[in-house]
């Protein structure tokens, strides 16, 4: 399978948006003189040999040794009224043979985002811009699997710049508002719709006087302006209550209007909501949220659990709702791979700056992602409604570290297939209709001493189409051995094999490979 690519991108100028550095600069000008900036240019190195560069079944497997060489930059700064972080990084390959069809000379990704308090505790601003790849298609070759190939992959930007405001009435009532206007843009391959977003909203809720009996009041509406949908909005208002029993638990219930204005597969798209639940915190270690109701949609459901211990953190969280894939590329719903270890580590680390620091070196010697429990979030135009279960367990104790991530997701799409015609082609026109995928993640870190780690990941996922049942399985596992060669210098040696199956094409795959890298934070 091929991603061809467009020669322009019909909106890609709007995606600069002239806003941008005038927010940035305004949030810049509220910090003080005292602020804390820290540049980090950080620089790695690695050579690997691979048995089968293109992830090709076994007739057409093709070895090739790959240099990497990675320049990047981390940019923070803290103020007492601002907040800024951004991380960016090339990586430049080069092939010992001839460069093959679809592999990559190079690419560059992003992250930017920051907050600032423009007046005292009254008027805010969030930014927020991103370049990272992202599979076309949850089936065949990923970019995780793969970073340096080209089929099946795009580099999609983001934007956001959201204002806002709060208000509080005393200790009776707050008022939050905010508007945001956002952008996705896939450059130069126009079959996935870029598209300019517009949403306002509203929120009213009791103040902190209001102890057994909470509520709160929310309005929002979104229009999208994009290439192939043309002009879609989405309008919801809900009234919630919370009636706490005990100091512990609380009733929860809800009830609201949902309204959804895009070419259909259904009889309406819009409709009222409830639903009712409990949050229960039986200790500060252990808290549970969850509901069941119902939408014009069908019957829903959601829950939030976490519980902490001396040596691990446990958390499950289940959603069900309307989404469309800009809107995860945008805020995704995903597991934040350094919150979750920043809980773990405050029983034995009570410095936040020292649990920062601990936290980082951990993820960077396991070589966790940034997200746990993340699925594959291949590329839509259109609105979807997606079930989403994701869990994630982690362990640590002595000089052992594990992290076990579990998730399974349903989208069935909602709106019509003519705006996702341009993204598949008519051969592949149903793919995207109804997709169900699950997998599991496996990590563990051994401390060897001070400055070594043996690490070991495996992974196993699958994803099928419901609609025409065409299927892709992929597993995964990799050892490794890093060791500080320095106070920024860090060396790493490992063995990878991957295997895994392309069901629209009937084929199978396998990979063996060694890498060796160096890695230095400057």
């Amino acid at each position: 399978m091929t991603i061809t690519m467009a020669k322009d991108g019909r909106l890609r100028a709007v995606f600069r948006p002239r806003l941008a550095p005038l927010a940035i600069a305004a949030m810049l000008a509220s910090a003080p003189s005292h602020a804390d900036w820290r540049v980090q240019p950080t620089l790695n190195l690695n050579e690997s040999y691979t048995d089968n560069i293109a992830l090709n079944d076994k007739a057409n497997e093709k070895a090739q040794l790959i240099s990497e060489l990675n320049p990047g930059l981390i940019v923070t700064g803290t103020g007492r009224r601002f907040q800024f972080n951004t991380v960016a990084q090339w990586h430049h390959f080069a092939y010992s043979n001839d460069r093959l069809d679809n592999t990559l000379d190079h690419t560059f990704d992003f992250a930017l985002n920051g907050r600032g308090e423009l007046l005292d505790d009254f008027l805010f601003v969030d930014v927020a811009a991103t370049q990272t790849p992202r599979s076309v298609l949850a089936f065949g070759p990923q970019v995780e699997g793969a970073p340096y190939l080209g089929d099946n992959r795009v580099d999609v930007r983001t934007w956001r710049i959201a204002p806002s405001l709060r208000h509080r009435f005393g200790n009776v009532a707050q008022l939050d508002m905010s508007y945001s206007r956002d952008g996705v843009d896939a450059g130069e391959f126009d079959p996935f719709s870029n598209t300019i977003g517009d949403t306002v909203s509203a929120n009213l809720s009791s103040g902190p006087s209001q102890r057994s009996l909470g509520w709160s009041l929310n309005l929002m509406r979104q229009e999208l302006d994009s290439d192939f949908g043309g002009n879609t909005s989405t309008e919801m208002a809900s009234a919630s209550l919370q009636y706490a029993l005990t100091r512990r638990l609380a009733l929860t219930a809800s009830a609201g209007y949902d309204s959804y204005d895009f070419p259909t597969l259904r009889e309406r798209n819009a409709g009222r909501n409830w639903s009712v639940g409990f949050d229960w915190s039986p200790s500060q270690r252990t808290r549970v949220n969850a509901s069941i109701g119902r939408h014009f949609y069908g019957q829903t459901g959601r829950l939030d659990a976490s519980h902490r211990s001396r040596h691990t953190v446990w958390k499950i969280i289940y959603g069900d709702g309307i989404t469309t894939s800009r809107q995860q590329l945008l805020l995704p719903s995903t597991i934040d791979t350094a919150a979750l270890l920043d809980s773990l580590f405050a029983a034995s680390i009570s410095d936040p700056l020292l649990r920062q620091q601990a936290v980082a070196n951990y993820i960077r010697n396991a070589g966790l992602p940034p997200s746990l429990a993340n699925d594959i979030n291949y590329l839509s135009n259109r609105y979807i409604r997606q079930r989403q279960l994701q869990a994630v367990s982690v362990y640590t104790k002595g000089r052992s570290t594990a992290a076990a991530t579990l998730f399974r997701t349903e989208r069935i799409a909602l709106s019509s297939q003519q705006s996702d015609s341009p993204l598949l082609g008519n051969q592949l026109a149903n793919l995207n209709d109804n997709v169900r995928e699950q997998g599991v993640n496996l990590n563990y870190t051994y401390k060897l001493n001070p400055r070594s780690n043996l690490n070991a990941a495996t992974s196993y996922s699958r994803s099928r189409s419901i609609t025409t049942g065409i299927e892709d399985e992929r597993s995964y596992f990799r050892i490794g051995y890093t060791r500080e060669l320095g106070k920024s210098l860090r060396g790493v040696v490992e063995l990878r094999h991957q295997r895994g199956t392309y069901g629209f094409n009937d084929s199978s795959y396998r990979e063996n490979a060694i890498s060796a890298g160096i890695s230095a934070q400057l």
